[in-house]
């Protein structure tokens, strides 16, 4: 996968709670990113095994709003964007962002 500083920030905002459960307005919140870029790259992370994906239950036939689509990263993604991360360390280019994940 390219290391774009897109690529870079969604990596970013997933591995602040490697553990956790995101949906996509909220990583488009945590990385700052627009939808129009965001998905591009959760859909090339989903083809290379580092995401796995779901629906949301809706338990409550109330609900005004559709069931969200979660991301969790697989085991593989949390090695490949944890190395990931280590290597833009030494890249220039990545200075601003080397120091959210520092």
């Amino acid at each position: 996968m390219r290391r774009t500083r897109s690529t870079i920030q969604v990596a970013v905002a997933l591995m602040e709670q490697p553990e956790g459960r995101y949906w996509g307005y909220d990583l488009s919140k945590r990385s700052g990113l627009r939808s129009g870029v965001l998905y591009p790259i959760l859909h090339r992370m989903l083809n290379e095994g580092w995401l796995s994906d779901g629906w949301e239950s809706l338990e409550a036939p109330t609900r005004r709003r559709p069931p969200r689509r979660y991301y969790e990263l697989t085991d593989a993604g949390k090695r490949e964007m944890g190395a990931l991360l280590g290597e833009i360390r030494a890249e220039k280019r990545f200075d601003v962002l080397a120091g959210e994940f520092a």
